[in-house]
């Protein structure tokens, strides 16, 4: 009997550290999935929907479907560019390389890339001569294309946002009133069927927003533990997306939802 009861002892204080992990991971990138974590930790996947149950009892999670994601889903915060460029970046290279793929033939496409760590992996793919002109809010994307002579770029002038080194303002939005581009590229920090797209900042937000506006195809750029976690400020709803372009992480239950919604959805 002895044993038996160190050896719940020794479960049970595992059992709180893998949650204790488990809830920092949630945290660190917005959603947990069920498969993934019971690979990593190499228990059941019954053993981690208790996890997660515990967890959401507990305030510190909300279930999802196949998952979960932090509590209180309205959030506010946000990463700078450093620590979202290190999170996820197999499936963010392999986004940017689908988008590639959504590219025309004619080399005189002209395209607009929003800011953010997925759209600059699609930047840093893009060979010279592929395009004609492109438009962009973001800082180092802007830098890095006119230094490797990608194309004709073009940086939207306002004032520069320091943790996502992107111009917003009066300025951006001026301009973009002014433009039409064939593909705009949108990054976005959450996605979900009832919010829509959504950024925590309202002048981000407002760039985004007319970034929608000015392409005359849509394709979103954003890997799958996005899903579901709702922003302070929705710039656009999933109905006004031509294509996601996301990573196998998708939950089949979502793609079907938004194939519903008109949107061709790419698993990267």
């Amino acid at each position: 009997m002895g044993r038996v009861r160190r050896t719940m002892q020794g479960s049970t204080v595992y059992a709180e550290e893998r949650q204790q992990a488990i809830a920092a991971m949630a945290v660190q990138s917005g959603r947990v999935s069920v498969a993934e974590l019971a690979a990593r930790f190499s228990v059941t996947t019954e053993t981690i929907r208790r996890d997660l149950s515990a967890l959401e009892d507990a305030g510190q999670l909300t279930r999802v479907h196949g998952g979960a994601i932090p509590s209180g889903r309205i959030r506010l915060g946000e990463s700078g560019v450093r620590a979202r460029a290190t999170s996820r970046p197999r499936e963010k290279n392999a986004i940017a390389r689908a988008a590639l793929a959504q590219l025309p033939q004619d080399a005189e496409t002209t395209i607009l890339v929003d800011a953010g760590t997925t759209t600059a992996q699609f930047a840093e793919l893009l060979p010279a001569g592929r395009v004609r002109t492109i438009v962009t809010n973001s800082v180092p994307i802007a830098s890095g294309l006119a230094a490797r002579e990608t194309a004709e770029v073009i940086l939207l002038g306002g004032r520069v946002r320091g943790i996502t080194q992107a111009t917003v303002g009066d300025e951006v939005l001026n301009a973009l009133q002014r433009l039409r581009v064939d593909l705009a590229f949108i990054g976005t920090n959450g996605f979900s069927r009832i919010h829509g797209l959504s950024t925590p900042d309202p002048s981000e937000a407002a760039v985004k927003h007319a970034m929608v506006g000015a392409g005359q195809r849509i394709i979103v750029l954003a890997d799958s533990s996005k899903l579901e976690s709702d922003y302070l400020v929705s710039f656009a709803g999933i109905d006004e997306v031509d294509m996601l372009i996301t990573d196998q992480g998708l939950a089949p239950r979502a793609r079907a939802t938004f194939t519903e919604l008109g949107v061709d959805v790419v698993l990267a």
